[in-house]
């Protein structure tokens, strides 16, 4: 049945870790979109965080490779950008993650995000919100850099987007 096999998939997409944060999955950070058989093709919809994102190639090459092991030799991966990725998109129990793995993750916006830019990133450390902001870019073009008053501890945040 069809939809076995869809679920078949996302099961093992959920598998693919986001190459810059392995303890997240692609599914989990909503970059995963739409999975679709067609005839003996699959076809697997990505958006990625940012239109020029490094890790596009990496994340197609993986996804690829985790499905030829299950015996799909015919994937296609599409990149759309329409809706545009959206940090609202991150799973709870990836923000869990991301919080375990030292990185803040970005408050959930519902699409107003000037009120979001101002507002006081939680340390995933400590749990304070006596933090600043010392860098709005960060090691990869989705994260800020923050430092925690109360713990002395500094650290990223992804960015509202």
């Amino acid at each position: 049945m069809i939809s076995d096999v869809v679920q078949e998939i996302w099961q093992a997409l959920d598998e693919v870790k986001d190459p810059e944060i392995p303890v997240v999955s692609l599914v989990e950070m909503g970059i995963v979109r739409d999975v679709v058989i067609d005839k003996s093709q699959v076809i697997i919809t990505i958006t990625p965080t940012f239109s020029g994102c490094p890790a596009l190639h990496a994340m197609k090459t993986d996804i690829v490779q985790r499905l030829n092991t299950l015996g799909y030799a015919n994937v296609e991966i599409q990149t759309t950008f329409t809706p545009a990725w959206s940090s609202d998109w991150i799973s709870e129990s990836a923000r869990a993650k991301l919080r375990e793995f030292g990185l803040a993750p970005p408050p959930i916006h519902h699409g107003d995000l000037n009120v979001m830019l101002w507002e006081v990133a939680t340390c995933p450390y400590c749990g304070s919100t006596k933090t600043s902001i010392r860098n709005s870019f960060g090691p990869t073009a989705c994260r800020m850099i923050y430092y925690c008053n109360a713990c002395n501890q500094p650290f990223e945040q992804f960015k509202p987007l």
